[in-house]
């Protein structure tokens, strides 16, 4: 049986909190940031939490991961 091995490129992007949470940066932070208030650039600096099925694919990417 071989081994199985974490996405490294999912590694990068997504943590585990402790409780098993899993947590990413949020999209559309990257340029064009001119026409974007204030506030909401600092809510995209923020992570946020992956749920639902996306979470279900992330885990499946990190199987040593988490909980």
């Amino acid at each position: 049986m071989p081994k199985m091995r974490s996405q490294k490129s999912a590694a990068k992007r997504f943590k585990f909190t402790a409780t098993g949470k899993i947590m990413a940066r949020s999209a559309y932070k990257s340029h064009l940031l001119t026409r974007k208030s204030a506030a909401r650039k600092r809510r995209l600096g923020r992570p946020h939490e992956i749920t639902g099925g996306e979470a279900r694919r992330v885990r499946r990417m990190l199987p040593h991961h988490g909980r």
